[in-house]
């Protein structure tokens, strides 16, 4: 019984040892906003493009037929 008890308790402590640890860490820093730069800018502006070169495209095609 004193050697299953010797056990149990050791066990504890190095299950217990890391979670102590780690309660003693500050909080992680609030989240940053994502700034709108260029590149975002570039690909909405492509995107844009895209779908009005589509639209003429299909209004080119009915006249066609």
């Amino acid at each position: 019984m004193k050697k299953q008890l010797k056990y149990i308790l050791i066990i504890s402590v190095l299950i217990l040892v890391p979670v102590l640890s780690a309660l003693g860490q500050p909080p992680p820093p609030p989240p940053v906003d994502i700034p709108i730069d260029g590149g975002l800018i570039a690909l909405l502006l492509a995107a844009a493009g895209y779908a009005v070169k589509q639209m003429f495209f299909k209004k080119n095609n009915k006249n066609a037929s």
